[in-house]
């Protein structure tokens, strides 16, 4: 049972790893895509505007 428990604990620590790092990935290319700049830039700007 050990054994068993010990192969299900590392197949699951080494595929989540790789998850949340191309997770992470594609959540940094989508934040640094050339097409959202001006989104991120125009929300970047909306505490400093005087409505």
């Amino acid at each position: 049972m050990n054994e068993a428990y010990e192969s299900v604990a590392s197949f699951a620590q080494i595929w989540g790893l790789l998850y949340f790092v191309i997770l992470f990935a594609v959540v940094v290319a989508y934040a640094l895509w050339p097409k959202n700049r001006r989104r991120f830039d125009d929300a970047a700007q909306i505490p400093l505007r005087e409505d």
